[in-house]
């Protein structure tokens, strides 16, 4: 009988971490995870690599599709469609995870130092119940039977994905992240119904919690370090922000955009740094083509200027990590690497600050 992997403590990072959404440009996963792993070294978060130019089968909802447990996907004109039995586009989708593992796992072997900590991303459920259609060619989102039938599989299907990633990952601990990116439109009701007519119903924050909380469970039985939410915004509304949702969810941490951010969400944010919880910024804006990445400077003061209007000490800075605002997918392979380098310029000026507080 295999044995089931102890619950690994996410290891504290040496000092602030840069890392990515987890798509990048091109279709070589070869060399793609050569330079992510190149460049993201400790104490930063490399990550098994997506490769959405591949097209059917790598884009994020295929991806996270190709993991359901019985609940088998086909591709229709209109999207993504749950079925009786799988059919070839399915089979490509699980080929081309199974493949991205397999790489990952040579370039992992013939490494001296491997690293401590390695990060995978996964669409989350409520997000892939709007991108998933019935059979009658509605959205999942809109029946709450299948909202929860797809959180269940998805909840055991992450498991397994976690389990075969740890498998090749040379004892690194597992950072899962959970792509939120339709959320706000979930909450808020603006969801299209498949016509395009209307839109779907608003999904309680109730539900969105609990579905989240089963995964983090799910994954962190599994032997998930940690489990992370990326959100599209720290939005507020009657039942508090998402950030708040997620943390009362039992995430160990959120991925938000810096940009946009008020003072009560920075409130949010040390709050949850001051309960040991890691929080993800998404503060380097993507370039326009031909254009260099924002200037180290200039991103250490956007990041500085709201944790230190809420008091929270410089000395801790490296509960924070950086990412891109945005998708690397998007730029040319030279442009997203330039991207990588500057966040960790960005992340060493942090850390100087942060000795020095």
């Amino acid at each position: 009988m295999q044995k089931e992997p102890e619950q690994a403590a996410a290891p504290v990072p040496a000092g602030v971490s840069a890392t990515a959404q987890g798509t990048w440009p091109g279709t070589d996963p070869l060399e793609a995870a050569k330079i992510i792993r190149g460049e993201l070294g400790e104490p930063h978060l490399p990550f098994l690599v997506e490769l959405p130019a591949r097209g059917v089968g790598a884009d994020p909802v295929g991806r996270a599709a190709a993991i359901l447990v019985d609940l088998p996907v086909d591709l229709q004109p209109h999207g993504w469609r749950l079925v009786d039995r799988p059919g070839i586009d399915y089979r490509r989708a699980e080929s081309l995870l199974a493949r991205d593992i397999n790489t990952l796992a040579d370039v992992i072997g013939v490494e001296e130092n491997p690293g401590s900590r390695l990060k995978v991303s996964l669409q989350g459920p409520l997000s892939l119940a709007a991108g998933l259609y019935l059979h009658n060619g509605e959205r999942a989102l809109s029946d709450a039977g299948a909202r929860r039938e797809i959180t269940e599989s998805l909840a055991a299907g992450a498991a397994e994905y976690v389990r075969r990633v740890a498998a090749v990952a040379r004892g690194a601990a597992l950072t899962v992240q959970l792509d939120e990116p339709l959320l706000d439109n979930i909450l808020d009701g603006r969801i299209p119904t498949a016509s395009g007519y209307r839109t779907l119903r608003s999904v309680p924050p109730q539900e969105a919690s609990q579905a989240w909380h089963l995964l983090r469970e799910s994954l962190r039985a599994a032997g998930a370090a940690e489990v992370v939410l990326n959100l599209p915004s720290a939005r507020h509304r009657a039942s508090g922000s998402g950030l708040d949702l997620a943390l009362g969810a039992g995430a160990d941490g959120v991925a938000l955009p810096l940009k946009g951010l008020a003072n009560g969400d920075w409130e949010g944010i040390a709050e949850a740094v001051e309960a040991g919880r890691h929080i993800w910024l998404g503060a380097l804006p993507l370039p326009s083509a031909g254009e260099a990445p924002r200037q180290v400077t200039a991103l250490v003061q956007d990041i500085t200027a709201g944790w230190q209007r809420v008091g929270l000490p410089l000395r801790d800075l490296p509960a924070l990590g950086i990412m891109p605002a945005g998708d690397l997918a998007e730029l040319a392979p030279s442009a997203a690497r330039r991207v990588l380098e500057r966040l960790t310029q960005t992340a060493s000026a942090l850390d100087q600050l942060a000795a020095e507080g």
